[in-house]
């Protein structure tokens, strides 16, 4: 007699006879009694199994190795000059960001030095947890082996997350955070104890302090609590003891902002005023994250919103689906850059994994299983480069580029040059600080103790900080983002060695100087390609004209 049985959120097929029971067209030799028990019991050992855990596990591993093997190739990344920076000023805020990242930054290069491999061996452990956390979401909904290897598969393969694991930024950490709070709050609603709430408020208050659009997530899943029937979760203490707890860990970074008149928000309104980002229509955002998430794994996420929103088998993370659409509402309405919601799309893939996997039992299309898994890891290759995964050298990147005519999206409105923007950005830095260094290196004793090193922006000053200091250059000065709260020093501006200026600015400001060097690499950034001057006798003392200085964009 066929019936349906629910076992951890999915609808079980079964028939059975004295002999063998038949699940979703799948023929296994178990006995089983009247009500079917053993093909409930055997999918759930299926999903839960140590096998499965294996592999789970194997997958995180082996992106973490693939991360490893390819992060000293390129260069070091503008913003990774910027963290090392503030790793030398440790504080609870920073212009453009919360503090985690230059405590994750100070924590890379005392423990394993400063270079390439170090810098990102911490990146490439997160992308590996990535994808654990999404395996485990996938097992944790229910889903069986397969299910739980797709997922894994669809984060393995999605460009962006492959950049994002290649380098030292904020960015390499969300997703986890985020996915972190979604693990435990499928653990709550399948009936877990509502002390959880409290890991819940501590991956979330952490969150905060790595990148503030942890807020944004948090927001949306209060949305989504009220409008499904998990709002009963608000009458829980331990519900807002975890929201507590999550606030209290944002409260240093909360007053650091507070007391320093909310930078942060002063920088976004610039940055908006600017026009500096690409700005995006709502359906070509939504086109460019078919592209940054794989074009083949579409189906998938999508699959996952409809589990979570219309599919029986998901009605109880419903929370969930609401969570995205809300974010995804909130980046829309902000003109967010495209990468803005990739932390939202690991759990989509797990139960968009658990959809795919039951529609192909069920029609008994089991041949699609294993050439959906091996269609995504070759397309997924081949688009690693555009998702700025160095796994080609960088003449093999433009080659490849050009053959097929293709390349990842532009962020940003500046000129570019022969390398997408986050590619161009590792290049030229060193280049820039021996450039810099052969005029320092010129002056007289005297005027070297009293030569200050001027950058635009904190690429021109981390690159000085960074490599200049094995060149036995000073430590740069910048009005640019948190170098503006570091200051003057003791400088007075008599003497000042600037990059990329103008002669009729300088003219104004500077009793004389000269040209004593040219900014230039064919890989960076056109916009890093300047003249470097000597300037001496500033008009005004540097202290007095510093706040004038402020370029925060």
């Amino acid at each position: 007699m066929p019936s349906q049985l629910p076992k951890n959120g999915i609808i079980v097929n079964w028939e059975s006879d004295k002999s063998h029971t038949t699940i979703s067209g799948l023929i296994r030799p178990y006995p089983t009694d009247a009500k079917g028990q053993v093909a409930t019991k055997r999918l759930q050992r299926d999903a839960e199994s140590p096998r499965s855990l294996a592999v789970i596990g194997g997958s995180s591993l082996a992106l973490f190795v693939l991360q490893l093997l390819v992060s000293g190739r390129y260069g070091y990344f503008v913003d990774e000059l910027y963290y090392l920076a503030c790793s030398h000023h440790l504080d609870w805020g920073y212009v453009d960001q919360p503090p985690l990242i230059a405590v994750i930054a100070w924590l890379a290069r005392t423990t394993l030095g400063d270079s390439l491999w170090a810098l990102r061996f911490l990146p490439a452990v997160a992308d590996g947890v990535l994808v654990l956390l999404t395996g485990l979401i996938a097992r944790e909904l229910g889903g069986r082996r397969y299910a739980q290897i797709l997922a894994c598969v669809a984060v393995i393969v999605a460009p962006l997350y492959l950049g994002l694991g290649n380098l030292l930024t904020m960015n390499a950490f969300e997703p986890l955070f985020w996915m972190g709070c979604v693990l435990v709050a499928i653990k709550i609603i399948k009936g877990g104890t509502p002390k959880l709430w409290l890991l819940f408020g501590l991956l979330a208050g952490i969150g905060i302090e790595n990148k503030h659009s942890m807020l944004f997530f948090g927001f949306s899943f209060l949305v989504g609590l009220l409008l499904t029937t998990e709002r009963r979760f608000l009458r829980s203490p331990w519900f807002w003891l975890g929201g507590l707890l999550a606030f209290l860990i944002f409260v240093p970074n909360l007053v650091w902002e507070i007391r320093h008149g909310f930078p942060t928000s002063e920088l976004l309104r610039n940055v908006q005023r600017s026009g500096r980002n690409v700005s995006l229509s709502w359906a070509s955002f939504l086109a460019q994250q078919f592209l940054v998430m794989h074009p083949l794994s579409a189906p998938l996420w999508l699959a996952g919103v409809w589990y979570f929103l219309r599919d029986e088998a998901g009605r109880s993370f419903r929370v969930l689906g609401w969570t995205y659409l809300m974010i995804l509402l909130c980046f829309l309405a902000l003109n967010g850059r495209v990468y803005y919601l990739a932390p939202a799309y690991p759990m989509l893939f797990a139960a968009g994994a658990i959809f795919f996997e039951r529609f192909t039992d069920r029609r008994n299309h089991t041949w699609l299983k294993p050439a959906y898994v091996v269609g995504l890891l070759v397309t997924g290759a081949l688009l690693a480069p555009f998702g700025y995964f160095p796994i080609l050298p960088v003449e093999g990147y433009l080659a490849y580029s050009r053959a097929i005519h293709f390349g990842p999206p532009q962020i940003e409105t500046h000129r570019m040059g022969p390398l997408p923007q986050i590619y161009a950005d590792m290049y030229g830095w060193k280049e820039m600080a021996e450039a810099v260094a052969g005029a320092y290196n010129k002056l007289p004793p005297d005027d070297k103790q009293r030569c200050a090193i001027f950058g635009q922006n904190y690429g021109q000053a981390g690159a000085i900080d960074f490599f200049g200091a094995k060149m036995g250059l000073p430590g740069a000065i910048s009005g640019h983002q948190s170098y503006f709260y570091w200051g003057p020093r003791t400088y007075t501006g008599e003497c000042m060695i600037v990059m990329d200026d103008s002669p009729t600015n300088l003219s104004k400001e500077f009793d004389s100087w000269e040209k004593v060097a040219t900014v230039y690499h064919p890989y960076s950034m056109p916009y890093q390609h300047f003249d470097v001057y000597l300037c001496r006798g500033l008009h005004w003392p540097l202290a007095q004209l510093w706040p004038s200085l402020k370029n925060w964009d």
